[in-house]
């Protein structure tokens, strides 16, 4: 049996830096799941940490991808149960290969009625945005998403509504995204309209900030003493700087702090009320390319305005 996996061996672009390497696969590691990978999502998340930007926590040569889902090809006798089940393989190797191994404590099972390419996707964005809106309540307020073209302002925005949010503003780059916002029920702010953006900024009571940058430094100063301003993504890849003390709250977050805390029951039920959500959510679809397409496939990813972006792994089931 041989392996397939989009692997960098040093920082950079990621269109340099990947590559596809086959390999033998060798024994299954004791006590783990050996999964055949089905598809997976091409995110910011994923090709960030290809530039360089989390190069203190990551040891080379290492596999790209952090999400995705597949199907147990091989198990211990404990879990034989799962062989032939379609798990998520999730926080251990990288997801961007034909055959991984992974935890089984960690794996999580995929519904039957959950279809491939929304499981793929079931992690990262979904888990991160509700991790936020259960850390900071929006019920009965004004909420602000920055970086509305993002899958997780989809969530954010959407999930927002259902947690009792009074009104969900978006900040968009692309004019794509009007006509999604306002499916969402999102309210469509023009990342060009300085104006309108002083305006929601002082109304908010609860901003979500993906984008870093000066709209964000903006945002931050002209917000009101008793709101918070959650900065979660850096998608500018430009810090927010500040003239003076902002007057609201300030807090960050990164999913993989909240991990660190979280046992893995904790972990398998916060997937049990992910999985009921995703069922009744009506997400945009993806352009699913070949894994062999993989150049063109993170090129779209790149796009700010491209479609969504799955890697299909199942033409290599036969290798």
């Amino acid at each position: 049996m041989r392996r397939h996996a989009l692997t960098y061996r040093s920082f950079g672009k990621p269109l340099e830096k990947l590559s596809m390497e086959t390999t033998d696969v060798p024994s299954r590691a004791k006590g783990k799941l050996r999964v055949r990978m089905l598809c997976a999502p091409v995110n910011p998340s994923d090709l960030i940490p290809i530039t360089g930007a989390y190069s203190h926590r990551i040891k080379l040569p290492a596999v790209a991808g952090y999400e995705g889902v597949g199907r147990v090809i091989d198990a211990p006798r404990k879990y034989a149960d799962l062989i032939g089940k379609r798990v998520l393989p999730l926080r251990g190797d990288g997801t961007w290969q034909t055959i991984l191994d992974c935890d089984p404590a960690l794996a999580v099972p995929v519904p039957d009625a959950i279809p491939d390419v929304v499981a793929a996707r079931a992690y990262i964005n979904p888990l991160a945005a509700l991790t936020m809106l259960e850390t900071w309540p929006v019920k009965g307020k004004r909420v602000l998403l920055s970086g509305a073209g993002s899958n997780c302002a989809d969530y954010l925005g959407a999930w927002a509504y259902h947690h009792g949010a009074r009104e969900v503003a978006g900040i968009y780059r692309s004019e794509s995204r009007v006509a999604r916002l306002e499916q969402l029920g999102i309210k469509p702010v023009s990342i060009r309209d300085a104006s309108k953006i002083s305006d929601v900024a002082r109304e908010s009571e609860l901003v979500f900030d993906s984008l870093g940058g000066p709209v964000a430094s903006n945002i931050l100063q002209l917000m009101a003493p008793d709101a918070m301003f959650i900065a979660y993504g850096l998608l500018t890849g430009q810090a927010i700087q500040l003239d003076t003390k902002p007057r609201a709250h300030y807090r960050r977050f990164h999913l993989r702090d909240s991990l660190a805390r979280m046992s893995a029951e904790a972990w398998q039920h916060k997937f049990s009320h992910i999985w009921r959500l995703l069922s009744q959510a009506d997400m945009p679809n993806y352009q699913v390319f070949p894994s062999q397409g993989w150049r063109q496939a993170v090129e779209r990813a790149l796009c700010p305005s491209g479609q969504k972006v799955l890697l299909d792994f199942t033409l290599h089931l036969h290798d």
